[in-house]
C-alpha cells in the first residue's frame, strides 16, 4: 500500500476512533504509563516530542514531569482530542501540531527525548519515521518506541490477518529483530528491551475501532477459535463468557551518540 493511501486509512480509522479511543481505559494504564515514562528517562529538564500522540494521553502525563512536550499527530480530531485534555488538565506546558511522521517540522536536535506510543504498526515505513525521530533528537538524547511486536513470523501474520479486519490502518507488528534493525540503521545505541502485557476485552476494543458488522464477526469468529490454540500470538481467553486477550507490548529505547 502507497503512503498516502495510508494516511488516508488512519485519518479515516482515527477520526472516528478519536473520542473512543481516548476514553479507552487500558490506554490509560497508570502503571504502563510509569514504566514507559521511566523507561524513557523522563525529567524536569527535558524537551519532549510525542510522535502519532494521539488523543495526547501519554503526553499530558509527561508534561507533569517534564519541562515542556510537543505532540504531533496526521489526524486533526485527535489533536482536537489532545487539546480538550490539556485544557481539562490545566497544564500550560505543551504544543500540539498536524502533521505527517515522516517528516517532522522541527529543525534537527530540538528535543531531548522523542517518543512514540501504540504506532509504529500503523507505518508502513518505519525507517523513515525513526529516522526523523533520530534526526529531531539531540545528541546524548533518548528515543523510545513503545508498541505491539510480533514474537515468532507465523504468529505475526495471523495477527495481522485479523487486527487489519478490526483496524484496516493496521500495517504490520514488527519483530524484534526489525527494530534492533531498525534502531541500529538509525544510528541509535539500544537499551535492553523492556517488555509488558496489554490485557482487553474484546468486545470492548471492537467498540472502540467500529468495523462493518461482518469484519467484526469475523475477528469474534477468528479469536474464538483461538482459544486455548494460541495461532494469534496474544493468549486469548474466555473469562466470565468474554474473550480477552493480551497485546504483547515492547519498549525499545535507544540513546542518540554524542560523538
Amino acid at each position: 500500500m502507497d503512503h498516502q493511501r495510508q494516511n488516508e486509512l488512519i485519518v479515516e480509522q482515527f477520526s472516528a476512533q478519536a473520542a473512543p479511543f481516548a476514553e479507552y481505559a487500558p490506554h490509560s494504564d497508570a502503571e504502563s504509563m510509569r514504566l514507559v515514562r521511566e523507561a524513557a528517562g523522563v525529567g524536569a529538564d527535558d524537551e519532549v516530542l510525542d510522535v502519532a500522540c494521539g488523543p495526547g494521553l501519554v503526553a499530558c502525563d509527561f508534561a507533569r514531569h517534564a519541562r515542556r512536550v510537543t505532540g504531533v499527530d496526521l489526524t486533526p480530531a485527535m489533536i482536537d482530542q489532545a487539546r480538550a485534555r490539556q485544557a481539562s488538565e490545566g497544564l500550560t506546558n505543551l504544543d500540539w501540531r498536524v502533521c505527517d511522521v515522516r517528516k517532522l517540522p522541527f529543525g534537527d536536535g530540538s528535543f531531548s527525548v522523542v517518543f512514540s506510543r501504540y504506532a509504529f504498526h500503523h507505518i508502513p515505513d518505519p525507517a523513515a519515521v525513526l529516522g526523523e525521530m533520530a534526526r529531531v533528537c539531540r545528541p546524548g538524547g533518548r528515543v523510545a518506541v513503545v508498541d505491539v511486536h510480533s514474537r515468532d513470523p507465523e504468529q505475526g501474520a495471523a495477527y495481522d490477518r485479523v487486527e487489519k479486519l478490526r483496524d484496516p490502518s493496521h500495517a504490520r507488528a514488527i519483530g524484534l529483530d526489525e527494530f534492533a534493525a531498525l534502531f541500529a540503521a538509525a544510528g541509535l545505541e539500544a537499551e535492553t528491551p523492556i517488555f509488558y502485557g496489554l490485557d482487553v476485552r474484546l468486545d470492548d476494543l471492537l467498540a472502540t475501532s467500529h468495523p462493518d458488522s461482518g469484519a467484526a464477526d469475523e475477528v469474534r469468529r477468528t479469536f474464538h477459535e483461538d482459544l486455548g490454540v494460541d495461532r494469534l500470538g496474544v493468549n486469548a481467553r474466555e473469562v466470565d463468557g468474554a474473550i480477552w486477550f493480551t497485546f504483547p507490548i515492547v519498549v525499545l529505547v535507544g540513546r542518540k551518540p554524542t560523538g
